[in-house]
């Protein structure tokens, strides 16, 4: 699945954070929003337009997390396992998602419709297992609830208000609103 890299919207993108190297991580944001994940053929742009290495700049799409060098699926799962989350059970969690879906974290199904990502911390500790799927979290996850929610991602747009409310009625509990999400 290879994406066409539009060289002039990469370009705009660079000359908008002409700071220099503190504007890197600004610009590769702004590509990753974009496209989806950062192209090659993008940060090949921006180590031209820059005149920064392209191993520098991978150096810091590699560094942070939220960037991704490949395409993620159109749900994004993001499972925490920070300590609070590990001790509450998010390995297991973590484990019925791969069954579910059939791939790893860092991976993505064949049909592009998942991707699976595990994070160190998610910053709700006293609500874990959190899961993320987009902007909405599902907060005491257990693994029987992985399948509810992979059901409520597939619903079609329009049977839903939002991802968030349907992964909610399909837990069958209220969400509780995590502003540090």
């Amino acid at each position: 699945m290879e994406t066409q890299v539009n060289a002039e919207k990469v370009l705009d993108i660079v000359r908008k954070h002409e700071d220099g190297w503190g504007g890197m991580i600004a610009v590769l944001t702004d590509i990753q929003y974009v496209f989806g994940y950062l192209p090659e053929e993008a940060l090949r742009i921006v180590a031209s337009a820059t005149g920064t290495s392209l191993a520098d700049i991978y150096g810091v799409a590699t560094f942070y997390r939220a960037f991704s060098l490949h395409p993620r699926g159109k749900h994004h799962v993001c499972v925490c396992l920070g300590t609070a989350c590990h001790v509450r059970g998010a390995q297991m969690v973590v484990e019925e998602f791969e069954r579910q879906l059939n791939i790893r974290p860092g991976e993505t199904t064949p049909d592009g419709n998942f991707s699976l990502e595990t994070v160190n911390c998610l910053g709700a500790c006293a609500l874990g297992p959190i899961v993320t799927m987009g902007n909405a979290p599902s907060t005491k996850v257990c693994p029987s609830d992985v399948r509810r929610i992979l059901k409520a991602a597939r619903k079609p747009d329009e049977e839903a208000d939002s991802l968030g409310a349907s992964v909610a009625v399909a837990l069958g509990r209220e969400m509780e609103e995590v502003t540090t999400i």
